[in-house]
């Protein structure tokens, strides 16, 4: 089935992963929502997900996925790891999340075939989610900029972070920017798009957002630069004007991305390093570094780990490690050995940047936008069905018999 024939609900299911991935923790809002309020909304989400999912693939075709074969080990794993309740029973009722999670995507997986209809579904969603942050700036700028996150953007109508309006503006300027040197959309939309998420990902002052938007984009048009003019023009003037922003406004930019910090306290990375440092010194069992403590809220000892590989360490073990940088490790090899394309290229930004933002941000082991990200990739590096696949064929026409005398005639 080609990506013209997805039903349009299956843009409804991939919105209700968006909003159940967007969390329950964050500033305060304009109007104060209780966090059980926020949970029962997101989770309520994730519930219609699976059963429009289910709905819409009742005869349940599925097509295989490496991508999401790993994550049901990685959820098989993170059952046993939570068995034990260790980490109590929220720990029980996460790998249920996950659970769901992983069956909407199984469901989903009929309708990847190497299309662009899943990147436009999810530059929609999160341009709603920023439209609603962009909101909130309008109408109460204190509240957006709290001194309690030094004046960096947050979310004033729903509850997110500076890092999370960050990923999601870095993501889809990243998208949006490929879809234009494809020729996939215009200009004037791709403007309407780049230009005020640009501005809220600077508003953020998120520094791993930032990078992983730079080398994401490096690394996914590099792959183009052999096979589209547009490409090589592209990286031309950006590494034109990244030199110039360089050397003319060094000072501004060395502001921005220190945010005001000391050399020591950014050397540690805000105080990352510490809460690692304690991790990895923490005594464990043998069955605990194996399968770890279970799903938790990726903290550790009441702060956050911020860090997607010492997370998964510590609440899914060694083994949990293994299967999630096996995730990462198969998408890169399937993108590398993919011929040069649009797809391809915006599968490599999306894998570059989750694995650029894991070192300083959590995720990759549990329902996630991360894994959503991944999970996109995994659609765009889908091998085309053999409907959509293969060309159009003139069907052969039956050839009339002619009799013998009249054969003669034509030759007279």
């Amino acid at each position: 089935m080609g990506a013209d024939h997805t039903p349009k609900i299956v843009g409804t299911v991939w919105g209700l992963l968006v909003l159940n991935t967007l969390g329950s923790a964050g500033a305060k809002t304009i109007i104060p929502l209780p966090r059980s309020l926020i949970q029962m909304v997101t989770m309520g989400a994730l519930v219609a997900a699976f059963a429009l999912a289910l709905a819409v693939n009742l005869r349940l075709r599925i097509r295989a996925s490496s991508f999401v074969f790993l994550l049901t080990l990685l959820l098989v794993e993170s059952v046993i790891s939570s068995a034990n309740l260790e980490s109590g029973f929220g720990a029980l009722f996460r790998c249920f999340r996950l659970a769901l999670f992983v069956g909407t995507l199984w469901l989903l997986s009929r309708w990847w075939n190497g299309g662009l209809t899943f990147v436009r579904y999810h530059i929609r969603m999160y341009f709603a989610v920023l439209g609603s942050v962009a909101t909130g700036l309008v109408v109460s700028p204190g509240a957006a900029l709290p001194d309690l996150y030094g004046g960096r953007l947050v979310g004033a109508l729903w509850p997110l972070t500076p890092p999370q309006i960050g990923q999601y503006a870095a993501v889809i300027i990243g998208l949006t920017v490929l879809l234009v040197l494809g020729r996939r959309t215009d200009r004037a939309s791709a403007v309407v798009v780049i230009v005020p998420s640009f501005v809220l990902l600077a508003l953020t002052h998120t520094r791993t957002a930032t990078l992983g938007l730079f080398i994401g984009l490096a690394l996914a048009i590099g792959s183009l630069i052999l096979t589209s003019a547009a490409a090589r023009r592209f990286f031309t003037w950006a590494v034109l004007c990244a030199v110039v922003a360089a050397v003319g406004f060094a000072s501004a930019l060395q502001a921005w991305f220190l945010r005001g910090q000391s050399k020591e306290n950014f050397s540690n990375l805000t105080g990352r390093a510490k809460v690692w440092d304690a991790l990895l010194a923490a005594p464990r069992s043998t069955s605990e570094q194996l399968f770890g403590v279970g799903l938790g809220d990726k903290s550790f000892g009441g702060l956050p780990i911020d860090n997607s590989w010492l997370a998964v360490y510590n609440e899914q073990g060694l083994i949990g490690v293994t299967l999630v940088a096996a995730v990462i490790i198969v998408l890169g090899g399937v993108a590398l050995l993919r011929p040069p394309s649009l797809q391809r290229a915006c599968a490599i930004f999306l894998i570059s940047y989750c694995a650029i933002a894991s070192y300083t941000e959590a995720g990759l082991g549990d329902a996630s936008p991360y894994l959503l990200h991944l999970a996109l990739a995994a659609s765009l590096l889908a091998a085309p069905t053999q409907a959509a696949a293969a060309p159009l064929s003139t069907p052969e026409v039956p050839r009339r018999h002619i009799p013998r005398w009249a054969q003669r005639s034509e030759v007279t």
